[in-house]
């Protein structure tokens, strides 16, 4: 099991503009872990840089010690909720959730099971052979979340999860992320909902691409 993502002295720049700059952060398994700030401030590139989807254009991204690949093999490892949810919408629930099973190479038995058994801890056994193009966005942002947890990865960095939910759907998707720090994996979370942030172990907050104590 992956113990820690650090990210260090990190700087990224997009259309001549710097997004994040001179960034430390270590994220720890075990510790559910809060990333917020105002909109714009680099919560979204700072998951993608831990995910191994974005480069750095200065420092690094270390995985236990070692160099962050962008390999297979370590892209099975990470689960990633995407803000817009990067779902396939001419496919149905279950095989948007089960595309990255079948990467791992898991038997097909084995990917329709764990797939299932995803959506339905998200409430949405029933919608699972009905297309996302279909699904209202609430419940394409659990599709997303059971997508990210099925297997389950060692790692799950989750942009807004909670964003388009009612209050009780909420509750039980935050239950189900923190779930999964409890278990050993390495969390982390961007959010603008303070009942996520109150509900973490720990909160960094971003301001212009750096990070800043939060008041």
């Amino acid at each position: 099991m992956i113990a820690e993502i650090s990210v260090e002295q990190a700087a990224v720049e997009a259309g001549g503009r710097l997004i994040l700059e001179g960034l430390d952060l270590q994220i720890r398994a075990g510790e559910s872990l809060a990333i917020t700030g105002p909109s714009g401030s680099g919560k979204t590139t700072l998951l993608l840089l831990a995910a191994g989807l974005q480069d750095p254009t200065r420092g690094r991204v270390l995985v236990d010690g070692s160099p962050l690949l962008r390999d297979a093999a370590t892209r099975r490892r990470f689960g990633v909720v995407l803000q817009n949810h990067g779902l396939v919408s001419v496919l149905t629930a279950q095989e948007n959730v089960a595309l990255p099973l079948r990467a791992r190479g898991l038997p097909p038995l084995e990917v329709e099971r764990l797939s299932r058994e995803a959506l339905a801890k998200v409430g949405l056994h029933p919608q699972a052979d009905s297309l996302v193009q279909d699904l209202s966005g609430g419940q394409q942002q659990r599709v997303a979340v059971a997508r990210a947890m099925a297997g389950p990865p060692e790692v799950l960095l989750a942009d807004e999860p909670t964003s388009e939910l009612v209050a009780e759907q909420r509750r039980a998707i935050l239950d189900l992320l923190l779930a999964q720090s409890r278990e050993g994996r390495v969390l982390a979370i961007a959010t603008h909902d303070p009942e996520v942030v109150e509900a973490c172990d720990r909160a960094v907050r971003l301001r212009d691409g750096r990070l800043v104590p939060d008041s």
